[in-house]
């Protein structure tokens, strides 16, 4: 019997704010020391009152504007009751009944809500040996959740959506979303039921997934891990599983919890929320920069280049503002933006990848370089070498290539000289292409360029091996 997954996923963000979601308290994702951003309110000390953060609130209609979500006119925040060392209240402020945004769609997911609450503070598990330690300069912090629809069918869709959703936050600015500082953290609920029957199956929530590719090979081994279960005659538990990524397998934490169980109420300290009255929460698609989907479109339709390019300019905003200042200097020539656009990918994000003290050219001199060699007055492999040139020490390609003797020469009188000089090292291969051999041809040029030192016209060189057959 083939069995399907069903997938979805919730995914928690911290905003980048001044303060904390519900006091003064500075949000700062850097501070290494302990203990150092708190106060009354974000360490439940008796008598003190929250207060709501209009920035946070104004990040997250922002998000469901961008995704084309329905927002909120009326908004409570509730108290989700449990007790753990990292929640100092014994409950969490969050949202359950009445959250800021509903709806919605990113690639091709539908969403079901996102709302707003407060992150905990952090546990350090392995820093003292008497016990566990509390770290609250997290706690308090915002945190928005979204979950999906149960509507993703593989690990691969999974992925891409959190990887498009991490792009979405960070061109609004309203998080780093990094998954590494764990400012971005991901769950996945997973189920499997036989291909013949509409009705999911039992459902299992993985946590502790740190890493996109963790997320994808959690969901792998858990969806074969149910299917194996159900092949053998078992029964998947509801439960919520951890994700060990030494031993690249999920392991059983506890039952998971019905929404029952954390008994929500209205928090009687804060007010309830009316979004259309609040001016700073009108007109938000305005205040929306160019969204990844619609940079791709552009790029697609302005200038023509490579999917695989436009993804680079895509997922790296300031190699993408680099690239659009390119296309400023070129003024819509699309093959110098084509050209452009391949040494970028091809030459330069290499050199910058290989070498961690390369540094990228400024605009201009690297849109120097491009018209060069559109010109003819630097060969193509000549660029490349300037080029790892230019990343150490910026400077005009044309002056570099003055000093090494490396401007493309096309007299003719002076480079039959070096095609002389090659037909007399390689007589067999001039031999072959004077009998049809046209692959022979290319070896010969690509000899006359070596000759040269990269400097000679590459047409030229043909030309004159022509004229000598």
């Amino acid at each position: 019997m083939k069995y399907l997954p069903t997938i979805g996923l919730e995914i928690h963000a911290e905003l980048k704010t001044q303060t904390k979601m519900f006091c003064l308290c500075l949000n700062d994702p850097e501070e290494k020391r302990p203990n150092q951003n708190i106060c009354p309110v974000c360490t439940a000390q008796p008598g003190s009152l929250p207060v709501i953060n209009k920035e946070a609130v104004w990040h997250v209609l922002r998000v469901g504007t961008a995704l084309e979500s329905k927002l909120a006119d009326f908004t409570e925040w509730d108290r989700k009751n449990y007790f753990y060392p990292d929640i100092p209240k014994g409950y969490q402020i969050s949202q359950y009944k009445y959250p800021l945004v509903s709806g919605g769609n990113l690639r091709g997911i539908k969403i079901t809500r996102i709302h707003l609450e407060e992150d905990t503070a952090k546990s350090l598990h392995d820093a003292h040996d008497d016990g566990s330690l509390i770290d609250f300069n997290r706690a308090g912090v915002p945190l928005m959740e979204l979950v999906t629809e149960p509507v993703i069918t593989s690990a691969k869709q999974a992925g891409d959506f959190a990887r498009e959703l991490q792009l979405v936050l960070r061109y609004l600015g309203v998080s780093e979303a990094s998954m590494e500082k764990g400012q971005m953290r991901v769950e996945a609920n997973i189920s499997v039921h036989p291909e013949n029957q509409t009705e999911f199956g039992t459902k299992v929530e993985v946590k502790n997934l740190n890493s996109f590719r963790s997320m994808e090979r959690a969901i792998d081994y858990e969806t074969a891990r149910q299917i194996k279960l159900l092949e053998e005659g078992g029964k998947v538990v509801q439960q919520t599983r951890g994700w060990d990524d030494n031993k690249q397998e999920t392991f059983a934490q506890r039952d998971k919890e019905s929404s029952d169980d954390y008994r929500y109420f209205p928090d009687p300290d804060l007010p309830k929320m009316k979004v259309g009255e609040i001016p700073e929460f009108q007109d938000l698609k305005k205040t929306l920069p160019e969204l990844p989907e619609e940079k791709r479109a552009r790029y697609r339709r302005d200038y023509e280049i490579k999917d695989e390019d436009i993804e680079s300019y895509v997922v790296d905003e300031k190699l993408g503002q680099f690239f659009d200042e390119l296309t400023k200097t070129f003024t819509g020539d699309k093959n110098l933006i084509k050209l452009a656009s391949n040494y970028i990918t091809s030459d330069l994000l290499g050199l910058l990848k290989n070498d961690s003290s390369a540094q990228r050219p400024s605009v201009e001199t690297f849109a120097e370089l491009i018209i060069s060699v559109s010109s003819g007055e630097i060969s193509s492999r000549v660029a490349k070498d300037i080029l790892s040139l230019m990343v150490k020490k910026d400077g005009s390609p044309k002056v570099i290539a003055a000093e090494k003797g490396w401007l493309q020469k096309h007299d003719e009188n002076e480079l039959l000289l070096v095609v002389e000089s090659v037909i007399a090292a390689n007589s067999q291969v001039f031999a072959d292409f004077k009998s049809g051999n046209d692959k022979a041809l290319q070896f010969l040029i690509g000899q006359g360029m070596k000759e040269s030192k990269g400097s000679a016209n590459p047409a030229i060189l043909a030309k004159l091996f022509q004229s000598k057959k």
